[in-house]
């Protein structure tokens, strides 16, 4: 078990102290901001009765609360990266931490993504290229495999229909298993329960004609390598 830490409002945004504290404490990844991403922050507008995510249902009930929760920024106007963003990749790449893009759209990504890189980040993971938010086309992630990114096939993704199996199989098969690490993004109470998801994502894509040995590159070598595991 490996700890985290998102960077969302709730940890100061992008703070580098919280990443320090988190790296001296044992956490493995660092999670760019997900849920308080200026990316997701339009989804806080949408009308009443509105079908909209859980973690937007609580930034609601806060804000009836007089709790208003700021969007955590991570480029200014001008695309340019911030200098608390280059001091969290500073720390990143110090504690040999894992990287991983949160809900950042298209271009905050690339960019964050080569300001990592600059910093000396090694592991980058880029979070679910296929969610709605991101919806990376299959140049874009061929362009983040380059940079030396591994792509995160999260199983809620098609399961909850935000895109179809279909097209999840295609993205793998474009880009390759050896760059693809799977994730189950379980933990709400309406899913599956986290222990079954790796199971039921596996089945799916054996289904689907992926090799028992492109699932075992992308559900343990890859995983071992996120952990920093070493060894086979």
């Amino acid at each position: 078990m490996l700890g985290a830490i998102s960077l969302n409002r709730a940890v100061g945004g992008m703070n580098p102290l919280a990443v320090e504290i988190a790296a001296r404490e044992g956490a493995r990844t660092v999670w760019l901001p997900t849920v308080d991403s200026v990316n997701e922050s339009h989804q806080r507008d949408a009308p009443p009765g509105a079908k909209v995510p859980v973690w937007v249902k609580l930034q609601l009930e806060l804000r009836e609360q007089g709790i208003e929760i700021e969007p955590v920024p991570v480029v200014d106007a001008d695309g340019v990266v911030l200098p608390e963003t280059r001091a969290v990749l500073a720390t990143i790449a110090r504690h040999e931490m894992v990287l991983a893009t949160g809900h950042l759209g298209r271009e905050e990504i690339f960019t964050v993504v080569d300001a990592a890189l600059e910093a000396g980040v090694g592991e980058i993971v880029i979070t679910h290229p296929e969610f709605p938010s991101q919806n990376l086309s299959v140049d874009d992630q061929r362009a983040l495999i380059e940079r030396g990114a591994l792509l995160e096939r999260c199983f809620t993704t098609p399961h909850t229909g935000k895109v179809t199996w279909e097209h999840w199989f295609e993205n793998i098969r474009a880009t390759g298993a050896a760059h693809s690490v799977l994730s189950t993004d379980l933990g709400q109470i309406f899913n599956p329960v986290v222990q079954d998801g790796m199971a039921l994502m596996v089945d799916r894509l054996l289904a689907a004609g992926f090799s028992d040995e492109e699932v075992h590159v992308m559900a343990v070598l890859n995983t071992r390598r996120v952990a920093g595991a070493q060894g086979p």
